[in-house]
């Protein structure tokens, strides 16, 4: 007994790993509430500040105080962090300052609303995920939430609201909570506070009433947040119970343990420990315990037991497979690991002289149950129809009893060369060796009949009077007696180990390949890539052909061609499909539509059912017996969470590119609505003051006045023929007509187009005169010319020079334009070239920030490239490079120099 009582090691490692990782951990505590508007912040402050007249450094963090006198009255003398401010989409948002926090590293920090979401660009896209970081820190954390955010419980908010909460936290950051404050309100007084204007503002609070904050919503949120804490409460309670040792069961909430077994009465047995679990509002647990003689059960007390398995799961009950020697100390064990206040067992089957003889489970039961209180009922009558027949017996296989009766007569040939030399008990030896080998190679069977030929052989042999069965001496009676017990002992605990070696093996071959499955899904992308994996895996387990059907159009579901196994009619697609609908295991093997050829499970994600897992096994006994179909249900929930994540994927990158899509469409309207605007006004100010006053004005003005307007014209022209250019490149048509140019009449032509802009402007050109020709679109290289001058005049002051220079290197000619203004900011010479990029542009300057962009997507349709650097000294050289390939064709001959 005594060793039966000592802890797991593993489990004494698992513990104190968790204590030492606690340690070093900040402490978190949330403060729960049913609803905004409950106190949650309120009495977060009061508590920070009860911690701070001890002495703690406290520190806010994120408060949000809504405007609430009182609440704002609590944080005035509080330290409160500076708030870290995000650009985003125009508009100045605020967010808690996560790196001024780590760097300042007080004792404790409140960030109230845990649920909410992070401006883009912050480092963690949720609060919860900043939060995680300060406790890794060893920082103390204060915050709050409501019930609705809770992930799980996503879902029933919203069919009791009819709100679908977009803002939600992981179970996993409630579950290990170091402590959770109940802040609660009568649903009366929430909503006077309402009325009040305490919450919202008279108009939102109207509206709020009438929609979310209804009465029965109220009280059905604040049930769930009771709820929520109890369970939370009974966790921690649990846990005090294990990390002090205490044995005996804690009577604080009822718990039902249900013991089931192979028998057919195990059916009438759950239905009746779910209604006695109603009548006292207490959570039931459905256990099997796996012995060394269940694993032996034929196949259909297996599948008994499976369906047992499966019908307390569709009542609710919270079901585990157990495993060890003995079904009373496994149940016993598990019934105080879950504080079970009570334990429902079936009335004994077996004759009276058989649980007299070899014990009763139930008497074991009572006997250690202590203070757990053990229920042996009869359960319902079953009036669906007799009890199964018997299974006929199985083929005895002979082979392992040959080779006991051959290990016998090996020992016997061994012991009779020892004869003469060694003590008979030394003989004896010989025999329960041989017992041993056969009992760890072929089972008990043999091993019993290995243990009554070795006393017979012993007897017969080396007992005088030798090659006879009479025995002389009384005394070797006991000596055959106790050889006899001794032998059978030893096969009997042999035999048990190898079938619990057996199970263990297996058991261990299913969780690597689990393992397996789920590393590859990992690290795999696509979905027809993570259904031909998941199959592929399931296959390999279980020997049975697998299918993923997923949902179409209208939400029919087709069979994915990456996973197609067995072929499918029309019969099994509508099981596929009801099984999609409702949520449930159907076909062969189960309780529902088992005329189907393949057995289906769902796919069941956090949002819902993602697809159908059929599988149709070559021998059937493989998906027989609860551990295989929990194995199953285990692959089938990876290959779901799997599907779900590339779906999420998928939209995560149709979000993305909806927003950047967005974020360019307003920029670009942002900057052509200024941009064309400007040259607009200007045009329709020219033109106006001539349609007026033109026949007063001089000739030096109306002179002015033209210029402008073409001037003007001519800057709208280049701003169009910029975005038609930039939609030439998005849409992949830029294609250019290139043929053999001069670099000096090309820059020539751009330099002309600037008119009166460069007049007061010192340009320096550097082309040397035997540049070779240029494979080339002329009128696109001239627009990057032009694109890039441009640019040199907007950043640069009046009066700055310009420099443009070419050159040859022997396989490309390299163009630059250079400036002497502020020159670019770190990073900035990738950025750049990147649409609507603009480097902090002076006062003056204009433009969609298209410019570069479009030199970048011309440069590289002629295969060439483009960079932007800093200049020593100040300013940037912006250059490219153009490829020389081909022969350039012959120059023209001169007809004057013709002699």
């Amino acid at each position: 007994m005594n060793t039966e009582r000592r802890p797991d090691p593993d489990e004494l490692l698992a513990r104190v790993k968790e204590a030492e990782t606690r340690r070093a951990r900040g402490k978190l505590k949330i403060f729960f509430g049913a609803s905004a508007g409950v106190g949650k912040t309120y009495a977060m402050l009061e508590a920070a500040r009860e911690q701070r007249g001890q002495g703690v450094d406290v520190v806010v963090g994120w408060v949000e105080t809504h405007g609430r006198a009182d609440t704002e009255a609590l944080v005035a003398d509080l330290e409160i962090l500076p708030r870290r401010r995000v650009e985003y989409r125009g508009t100045q948002l605020q967010e808690l300052d996560l790196d001024a926090a780590l760097a300042r590293r007080p004792a404790l920090i409140l960030v109230d609303e845990l649920a909410h979401t992070n401006a883009p660009g912050s480092r963690h896209a949720k609060r919860w995920q900043d939060v995680l970081e300060l406790l890794d820190a060893g920082i103390n954390v204060y915050t709050a939430m409501n019930v609705q955010h809770v992930e799980s419980l996503n879902d029933v908010v919203a069919r009791i609201t009819g709100v679908v909460v977009r803002e939600t936290v992981p179970d996993s950051i409630f579950d290990h909570t170091d402590e959770v404050e109940l802040i609660d309100l009568p649903p009366d007084e929430l909503l006077q506070r309402l009325r009040d204007g305490k919450i919202y503002i008279p108009e939102q609070a109207r509206e709020a009433i009438e929609n979310f904050f209804r009465k029965g919503n109220l009280i059905a949120l604040r049930e769930l947040a009771l709820r929520v804490t109890a369970q939370h409460v009974d966790t921690e309670m649990r846990h005090y119970m294990r990390d002090h040792a205490i044995r005996q069961t804690w009577p604080v909430r009822e718990r039902l343990l249900v013991c089931i077994g192979p028998s057919p009465s195990s059916v009438r047995l759950v239905r009746a420990a779910k209604r006695m679990a109603e009548g006292l509002g207490a959570e039931w647990i459905v256990a099997y315990v796996e012995t060394p003689a269940q694993i032996r059960l034929p196949a259909e007390a297996r599948d008994r037991v499976a369906q047992t398995m499966r019908l307390a799961e569709q009542l609710g009950a919270e079901v585990h497979t157990l495993a060890g020697p003995r079904m009373s100390d496994e149940i016993l064990a598990f019934a105080r690991a879950r504080n079970v206040s009570k334990i429902v067992v079936g009335k004994p089957q077996r004759a009276l002289w058989r649980r007299l003889a070899t014990g009763s489970i139930v008497d074991t039961l009572v006997q250690g149950s202590g203070e757990i209180d053990v229920y042996v009922i009869s359960g319902d009558r079953d009036d669906s129809g007799p009890a199964p027949p018997r299974p006929w017996p199985q083929r005895t296989e002979w082979g392992p009893y040959a080779h006991a009766v051959a290990a016998v007569a090996l020992a016997t040939g061994v012991a009779s060369v020892m004869f003469t030399r060694f003590a008979p008990s030394n003989l004896i030896m010989v025999y329960l060796l041989a017992v041993i080998v056969v009992a760890t190679r072929s089972g008990r069977g043999p091993a019993l009949l290995a243990s009554v030929l070795s006393v017979a052989a012993f007897d017969f042999f080396f007992v005088p009077p030798f090659f006879t069965f009479a025995v002389t001496d009384t005394q070797y009676l006991v000596t055959f007696g106790v050889m006899l017990v001794v032998a059978l002992v030893i096969s009997s605990l042999a035999a048990r180990i190898r079938a619990q070696a057996e199970s263990a093996r297996d058991r261990e071959r299913r969780l690597r390949a689990l393992y397996a499955m789920s590393r590859e899904l990992a690290g795999t992308r696509g979905v027809s890539a993570l259904v031909e994996a998941a199959v592929r895996h399931i296959r390999e387990v279980f020997r049975a052909r697998g299918v993923v059907l997923r949902p179409g159009e209208g939400g029919r579901l087709a069979p994915d061609p990456a996973a197609a196994g067995f072929t499918m009619d029309a019969s099994e697609l509508a099981v596929g499909q009801w099984v999609f609908e409702h949520g449930q295991v159907a076909g062969r093997g189960t309780d529902t539509l088992p005329g189907a050829s393949a057995l289906y499970l769902p796919l069941l994600g956090s949002r819902g059912t993602v697809g159908v897992l059929g599988l149709q096994a070559d021998e059937p006994s493989a998906l027989r017996g609860p551990e295989a179909l929990h194995q199953i249900e285990a692959f089938a929930s990876q290959t779901a969470l799997a599907l779900e994540r590339a779906r999420l994927t998928e939209e995560a990158e149709q979000a993305q590119v909806r927003a950047e899509t967005e974020r360019l469409r307003n920029s670009l309207l942002s900057s052509v609505s200024h941009d064309l605007r400007t040259p607009l006004a200007s045009i329709t100010g020219a033109a106006s003051t001539l349609l007026d006053t033109g026949a007063r004005l001089d000739e030096a003005t109306r002179h002015d006045l033209l210029e402008a307007l073409h001037e003007e014209a001519d800057r709208l022209n280049r701003l169009v023929q910029n975005l038609l250019e930039m939609t030439r490149l998005e849409a992949g048509a830029l294609v250019p007509h290139t043929a053999w140019h001069s670099v000096e009449e090309v820059a020539g032509a751009a330099l002309g187009r600037f008119g009166k802009a460069l007049a007061e402007r010192p340009v320096t050109t550097r082309i040397p005169t035997e540049l070779p020709l240029v494979p080339m679109d002329d009128v696109l290289i001239e627009q990057v010319l032009i694109n890039l001058i441009d640019n040199a005049l907007k950043y640069t002051p009046a009066g700055s020079p310009i420099e443009l220079t070419a050159e040859d290197t022997g396989t490309e000619v390299i163009v630059e334009v250079a400036d002497r203004g502020p020159g670019l900011p770190p990073g900035g010479e990738h950025a750049a070239f990147e649409k609507f990029h603009r480097v902090d542009p002076a006062p003056t300057a204009r433009g969609t920030g298209l410019g570069l962009a479009i030199c970048a997507g011309i440069v590289r349709a002629h295969g060439g490239r483009i960079r932007a650097e800093n200049r020593p000294g100040g300013g940037v050289a912006i250059r490219f490079a153009l490829p020389l390939k081909g022969t350039p064709p012959p120059a023209p001959i001169d007809p004057a120099h013709v002699a």
